[in-house]
């Protein structure tokens, strides 16, 4: 169902294309699979067997150890499988002179088990990046870091989630059309915390939701790259698919310097969109 994918061989775009495939092409298989439930997710006994058929697609042969580069939290049992809350929390120990260059995050199953893969900023040894998820099953959702020495590191957690992925659009199509591309944020420091929050304003079809009208599936369309600098200093990337909610909502470490924070986003339809935003955190 995946084509193969490696996320550290191989040059920028080559992987770009690979991946587009990865999350693209999962959506009719996802939209067979919603004759029922799959095996592996079906109970409530956790299982490796989804993990260990996809993880060479993803990773290749790379080792993937299980040292504590990044914590995960995810609700044991999700109140809305299309809105899942997911934060992964960076904070290397004092003396470890590495740091962390990207995060993939991964749900065993579901139709794209890869939902995104973020690429961060240089130096990044402490840094929190929140955002939603689907869930289509229960399933493992896994967070793999990689390190500035090339090791990869994962960390999971199970959630009881279904039908994330073919859960009904939560806005009218017309309005979400109308808004699509409009962008929030807010700044957070000064109230205990040092992060910031956007929010676009995109339907992000998974391919798997049937228009209630005419009863044919809505195809997949969502934003596919994310890139937040503040200044001239990339803060992080995202490529990503399906699996992410409607009106894709990030929050993250952030230091209010007086640096303007610069939004660019492309969705899978080639719609650009680009906002800048002041130093002062006016949204």
């Amino acid at each position: 169902m995946m084509s193969s994918i490696r996320i550290l061989a191989g040059p920028v775009p080559s992987r770009r294309r690979v991946l587009r495939r990865v999350l693209g092409g999962a959506c009719l298989a996802g939209i067979l699979l919603l004759a029922g439930p799959g095996v592996a997710g079906a109970g409530d006994t956790p299982s490796e067997a989804t993990w260990d058929s996809i993880r060479p697609d993803i990773f290749g042969q790379h080792v993937i150890d299980t040292e504590p580069t990044v914590t995960l939290s995810a609700p044991r049992r999700a109140e809305d499988a299309a809105l899942v809350p997911i934060e992964v929390h960076i904070n290397l120990p004092s003396g470890d002179a590495r740091t962390v260059k990207a995060i993939t995050l991964v749900v065993d199953e579901n139709p794209s088990p890869l939902v995104a893969v973020f690429k961060l900023g240089e130096g990044r040894r402490q840094f929190d990046l929140s955002t939603r998820i689907r869930v289509n099953s229960y399933s493992y959702v896994r967070a793999v870091s990689e390190t500035s020495d090339g090791k990869l590191h994962m960390t999971k957690v199970f959630v009881k989630a279904a039908g994330g992925c073919s859960a009904p659009a939560g806005k009218d199509p017309a309005e979400a059309k109308a808004n699509l591309g409009k962008m929030r944020f807010r700044d957070f420091t000064g109230t205990g915390s040092q992060e910031a929050q956007v929010q676009i304003r995109h339907p992000n079809y998974s391919g798997m939701q049937m228009d209630q009208v005419t009863r044919l599936y809505t195809p997949a369309w969502f934003v596919q790259t994310l890139a937040v600098s503040q200044g001239d200093k990339p803060v992080f990337s995202m490529e990503g698919g399906i699996s992410l909610s409607e009106d894709p909502t990030f929050r993250f470490s952030y230091e209010k310097n007086g640096q303007a924070v610069t939004v660019d986003v492309k969705d899978t339809e080639g719609n650009v969109f680009k906002r800048a935003f002041p130093a002062d955190g006016g949204s």
